[in-house]
């Protein structure tokens, strides 16, 4: 057997495993082994499942003795993140009244994740209420950047980013409202995916009652993972139809051949915040890197893309202050209660009549996009307008927190419209002595995913990342 199995993508494995050059047990054993090894230093999975994957290794194994069909993550060790119901293991969301809230049957991502043979190694840490941008709690304490542990290792898939960075998993479950996949994988120098709204189906038989309602439309499930291909892998078992989830479509994964030359609109700082000059040097590279590779990049920013940001925010935090107030309240620690205070002085008092036509607007929004879209297919932009934040910057008052939101704009557009977008690592940068990933962010129409994992997946072979890495400390 390979001794480093854990540095394989998904892709190799999940081939190795189904022509029975390597077993699934010895797949997952050699990821527990790399877990045992670096998450002491990392603190990314916060519940190790060993001995039940292990169990689930050995049916793999025995499955293709028999001959049986499998499917296309058969053996290969994944991971899930503790804000989404996994069949007898608790959903605690990173919050301490939560740590013995037992799910009694698994989430529907969960459940797509099993359907196609994936084997859960391990449980990833969130913030409480998996509100932050930064990953920590009172339950289970912080997670560190395995580049750098002074840095944020994202949030609130900020488990999932250090694991799959560090080589527990080639895959990791993560899900996005604001961010929540696309900012922990810049963090972490690896790929990860928003999907398009509706194309992952999402349930917890745990919850008390249904999300808000903006929360129901923008909040969605997504895979991380070191390479681009591992994020296709993933997209097709994870978009699999669940009837709990009405908003699920079954949409094709794969749209109609694009007219070509494929149009790009390149755009470095298209909220208006100002961005840290590193990153808008990821931003033009990348868009060269698309200019030898065939596409015809244009300087150009797409419509409205800070009212996006803004509206985005009076919905999310609008609701958050009518649903989310009291469990901020009782559940929230106190990281998780600061970040609120600050969030909510950035969203307006406006009322139900303001509360609908901000709702009416998103329309306009998803017009105006589409109409962009339609002549130029896909987005080039940040993924945040700051290199990786220190540990614990968003809950060093007010104005930590301004500067965390204001370069986070970027993120807040696409879960508002319902595209997808994809972040792709371009390198690192040098700040303060320290050496951090940097990359951009892909947005495409709705359902195309396919055009911007494909464009990431050039810019992904000219900028080779060396991931998984050791923790750096």
């Amino acid at each position: 057997m390979p001794s480093d199995l854990w540095r394989w993508d998904a892709t190799d494995l999940a081939r190795a495993i189904r022509l029975r050059a390597v077993s699934a047990r010895e797949a997952v054993r050699s990821v527990l082994d790399r877990c045992a090894a670096v998450n002491p230093a990392l603190n990314a999975v916060v519940l190790v499942l060993a001995d039940q994957a292990l169990a689930a290794a050995d049916a793999a194994d025995a499955a293709l003795a028999r001959g049986e069909e499998v499917g296309p993550l058969h053996g290969v060790p994944v991971t899930t993140k503790i804000n989404v119901d996994q069949e007898g293991l608790p959903t605690s969301n990173g919050c301490v009244p939560w740590k013995d809230l037992i799910a009694p049957a698994d989430s529907a991502v969960v459940a797509n994740l099993r359907r196609a043979g994936a084997i859960i190694i391990g449980r990833t840490n969130t913030p409480a209420l998996s509100m932050r941008w930064f990953t920590e709690n009172a339950l289970h304490g912080r997670t560190l950047n395995p580049w750098s542990a002074a840095h944020t290792p994202g949030g609130s898939s900020g488990g999932a980013s250090a694991a799959v960075a560090a080589g527990i998993g080639p895959i990791a479950h993560g899900n996005d409202l604001g961010g929540s996949v696309r900012y922990p994988a810049y963090a972490c120098g690896i790929a990860g995916l928003r999907p398009s709204f509706g194309r992952i189906p999402a349930f917890n038989p745990t919850m008390a009652q249904e999300r808000p309602i903006t929360g129901q439309m923008m909040s969605t499930q997504g895979p991380l993972a070191r390479r681009i291909r591992d994020l296709r892998l993933a997209l097709g078992p994870m978009a699999a139809g669940d009837a709990r989830d009405p908003w699920w479509m079954p949409a094709p994964l794969q749209g109609p051949p694009p007219a070509r030359p494929i149009r790009v609109a390149l755009a470095c700082d298209p909220a208006g915040t100002g961005v840290h000059p590193a990153v808008a040097d990821a931003v033009r590279q990348a868009g060269r890197i698309l200019e030898a590779a065939g596409y015809v990049v244009e300087e150009v920013s797409p419509p409205g893309f800070a009212d996006c940001a803004r509206d985005w925010d009076a919905l999310s935090h609008g609701e958050a202050g009518i649903f989310m107030k009291e469990n901020f309240e009782k559940y929230g620690d106190e990281g998780a209660q600061a970040t609120y205070r600050y969030m909510m002085a950035h969203t307006p008092a406006h009322g139900l009549e303001g509360f609908l036509r901000t709702l009416a607007r998103r329309t306009t929004h998803q017009r105006a996009w589409a109409a962009f879209l339609a002549e130029r297919p896909l987005v080039l932009c940040p993924t945040s307008g700051a290199l990786p934040f220190p540990q614990g910057l968003d809950v060093a008052g007010q104005q930590g927190f301004d500067g965390v939101y204001r370069a986070q704009q970027v993120l807040l557009a696409t879960p508002l419209l319902g595209l997808p977008s994809v972040s792709v690592p371009t390198g690192t940068a040098t700040e303060d002595g320290v050496e951090l990933p940097v990359g951009v962010q892909i947005i495409a129409p709705r359902w195309r995913e396919d055009l911007a994992l494909d464009a990431a997946e050039v810019i992904e072979a000219a900028c080779a990342m060396p991931t998984p890495i050791d923790p750096r400390g």
